[in-house]
């Protein structure tokens, strides 16, 4: 499906398939187009040797209708490419519905096996690091769950000719767009369970559930693998951030085809790639809220700087009137999303709170650069902020450069930052001074 959108977006599919070729894996490709709930798309097959003349369905059994949004030289992506391989072996549904392609009789490659092959390929370096990036992954995640070194780390559905294909070319696919950062929205993991060589395991496997770490995840629809362990590993590749969808201008849009042609629900993976539409750098944020109406206003200013030392951007109180006439405080903590774990153990930990809870939002920032000017009583930095266009938005004197120098010269620190202020309005509008 990843491999379809990104055709579908410009991608030449000569690319993809001379990729394909440079594998020397007995693999080729085929592309063409297909409707999907009414909606025209592109369905990209590999075709082996090992299967004949049979055509393999690229991700016939765990697709499903997700965007996927580009952030590129200044593009956005969105939505994930969910991949089509179950953890081991093949592997059928809750109902008996394939959830795989028939590879019983494919070998089992070693883990060296297959960074040998791209190795030795003709590719460029950034499609040789991000394709062995993504087999590596799933060789640790695989010897960790098996508790086994990873040099006895044997793939069966994942080390498969088709699947080395697909790694491999959707990251020369991803490296000719050329973006810069891809954006995701929240997984839909799906739910149930599969049937693979290692038995009957829930969903998601734990494969995938080991390679998507703290990524946002969902349950919705009817029971089905939505996200598998190669889907995780190429969103691993891709370093890939989850957020709603960033603003942009969109330049191409791509739709890529899953083998299914599911009722009511288009059976489709959408990219858009575009130039970022901000006047400003966005970036997702965590935000974690806690009520308490139990606590001492010591307790809570330990713990807020507990939690600044422990990496959130910020922490405020506020004073709130709860169920029974209670007074209480809501507590709201800042930070990049990565943290939030984190903090939100520390909140449970150091207050008295029995609960709270999260979301993930965007931040958007203006850019900030710093210009030094001089008073009285001393020099005092001044921050500046720049709309994209280069104007200036804002400058304000540093507020810990000003008390530092009224503590020390017993001045009113209003003083000092108005000075400060009025020596940087004054160098600003001399003509190449006011960054400096």
């Amino acid at each position: 499906m990843l491999l379809g959108a990104l055709a579908d977006a410009g991608v030449p599919v000569d690319l993809l398939a001379s990729t394909t070729e440079a594998l020397n894996v007995g693999a080729r490709l085929e592309a063409r187009r297909v409707l999907r709930g009414g909606i025209a798309a592109t369905k990209v097959d590999v075709l082996t040797e090992e299967q004949g003349a049979g055509v393999r369905d690229q991700g016939s059994a765990h697709e499903h209708p997700h965007e996927h949004h580009a952030h590129g030289a200044s593009s956005e992506h969105h939505h994930p490419g969910h991949s089509h391989e179950p953890e081991h072996g093949h592997a059928q549904g809750e109902q008996g519905h394939d959830h795989g392609h028939e590879h019983s009789h494919a070998p089992h490659r070693s883990l060296s096996t297959i960074l040998g092959i791209i190795r030795e390929a003709p590719l460029s370096d950034f499609v040789k690091e991000r394709s062995t990036r993504a087999f590596q992954l799933l060789g640790e995640v695989e010897a960790a769950i098996h508790s086994i070194p990873i040099e006895r780390v044997h793939f069966h559905e994942v080390g498969a000719v088709d699947t080395i294909v697909d790694i491999v070319c959707a990251a020369a696919g991803c490296e000719a767009l050329g973006v810069d950062s891809w954006r995701s929205s929240s997984l839909n993991v799906g739910s149930g369970t599969v049937k693979c060589a290692h038995g009957t395991l829930p969903v998601p496997a734990p494969a995938t559930l080991a390679l998507i770490g703290d990524a946002p995840v969902y349950s919705a629809g009817p029971p089905m693998e939505r996200v598998t362990p190669t889907g995780a590993a190429l969103l691993r590749m891709l370093d890939v951030s989850y957020g709603s969808l960033p603003a942009m201008r969109v330049g191409s849009r791509g739709y890529g085809a899953g083998g299914r042609d599911t009722p009511g629900e288009p059976n489709l993976l959408r990219l858009l790639v575009g130039d970022a539409a901000d006047e400003a750098a966005t970036e997702p944020i965590a935000v974690i809220e806690t009520v308490i109406d139990d606590s001492t206003p010591q307790l809570l200013a330990y713990v807020s700087e507990l939690l600044l030392e422990a990496g959130a951007w910020d922490v405020y109180r506020l004073p709130v009137q709860m169920k029974k006439g209670r007074s209480g405080v809501q507590v709201t903590v800042l930070s990049s999303p990565d943290r939030a774990a984190a903090l939100r153990e520390l909140l449970l930990r150091e207050t008295t709170t029995i609960g709270l809870r999260w979301r993930f939002e965007n931040k958007m920032a203006l850019a900030r650069e710093f210009a030094e000017v001089a008073t009285e009583w001393g020099k005092v930095r001044i921050k500046i902020a720049r709309l994209a266009s280069g104007a200036i938005a804002n400058a304000s004197a540093e507020y810990e450069d000003c008390r530092k120098l009224a503590r020390e010269h017993h001045v009113p620190l209003k003083r000092v930052m108005q000075a400060a202020v009025q020596a940087w309005s004054g160098m600003a509008s001399e003509p190449g001074k006011e960054g400096r």
